[in-house]
């Protein structure tokens, strides 16, 4: 059993797994340990699939993946120390904290990009309507920081978003944008 354990690299894998951790993860403190969960629609194997191999990457643990109650749900799951502090990361539930970007991250385009990889499969959609020629590129998530922090890196790399408090949602929709958006992300 590891006392000690390394620094993780700073790379995009790991921008991208705590952006995937910050919008479908969880992360609970117990006496002597601490969990690691990241939740998936079941069906999407394509993220699971990914997701479990960054976390076995990056804690050089292989997580277990399985299936989260009666719900369509698979959970990616580790048990080690100090996974919070280690990730920069804060406990769950994380609503109401004010989340920061880590700065090693925001100094990086290709972090960014990763981090909001990371995000957007966790907390995104897009939608295209092709009769109206509606095009929308959607991040949803009631923190308020989370938000503001995915609308300021958009803006960095050059998108023109825009913010909807109705559906808590940062938003791009401008056809050319959320191609590019898709693409990049």
């Amino acid at each position: 059993i590891c006392s000690e354990y390394p620094v993780f690299k700073k790379d995009g894998d790991l921008a991208e797994l705590i952006g995937v951790i910050l919008g479908d993860g969880h992360i609970r403190k117990f006496p002597r340990t601490e969990e690691l969960s990241i939740f998936s629609n079941s069906k999407n194997l394509g993220f699971v699939d990914r997701y479990a191999l960054l976390v076995e990457k990056t804690f050089n643990k292989k997580p277990a993946c399985n299936k989260h109650g009666k719900a369509n749900c698979t959970r990616i799951r580790i048990y080690q120390k100090h996974i919070s502090k280690r990730l920069g990361v804060p406990y769950s539930p994380r609503r109401f904290l004010k989340i920061k970007i880590p700065l090693w991250i925001s100094k990086n385009k290709n972090y960014i990009v990763r981090y909001l990889r990371g995000l957007y499969e966790a907390e995104g959609s897009f939608c295209i309507h092709k009769p109206t020629s509606t095009y929308k590129f959607f991040f949803s998530n009631r923190n308020d920081s989370m938000r503001n922090n995915v609308f300021k890196l958009l803006v960095r790399l050059g998108f023109h978003p825009h913010m909807s408090q109705s559906n808590y949602a940062v938003q791009i929709s401008r056809k050319a944008e959320v191609l590019s958006a898709i693409e990049l992300l």
